[in-house]
Formats: structure tokens, sequence, C-alpha cells
């Protein structure tokens, strides 16, 4: 069986509202599970390829910031 992680993960989510994408989010930081990740993934994915230069320059140095914390 071959499943597309990614798809699947797009297909779920595609008629989410802001409040599901978000408690979706939250509810995966908060409870810490590596089966979670995945998803994370995909949105940052998302994120970042439909993100102008500003916008990743400003990703950049959030996570760079935040990692030096």
């Amino acid at each position: 069986m071959d499943i597309n992680i990614r798809e699947s993960i797009k297909d779920n989510f595609k008629n989410a509202t802001i409040d599901e994408i978000k408690a979706s989010i939250e509810s995966s930081i908060t409870e810490g599970d590596e089966v979670t990740l995945p998803g994370i993934g995909v949105f940052f994915e998302l994120l970042w390829q439909n993100s102008n230069d500003e916008e990743k320059e400003f990703i950049l140095k959030k996570l760079e910031s935040t990692l030096k914390a």
C-alpha cells in the first residue's frame, strides 16, 4: 500500500477553518506526539512554498533566534 502523507494531510485539511487548523497545530505541540510531526512538516512546507522572499527571511530569522534561545 502506497500512502502519500503530504496529499493525505492536505486532503484532510482542505476545508478546515482557521480555528480547526490552529487547534490541530496547538494540539500537536501540546501533546508532543511524534506521530503528528509529519503534519506539522507539511504545514511548514506549504507555508514556505507560498511565502515570498521577505516572508521567508522573517521565518528564518524567527527560527534562528528561537533555536538560540
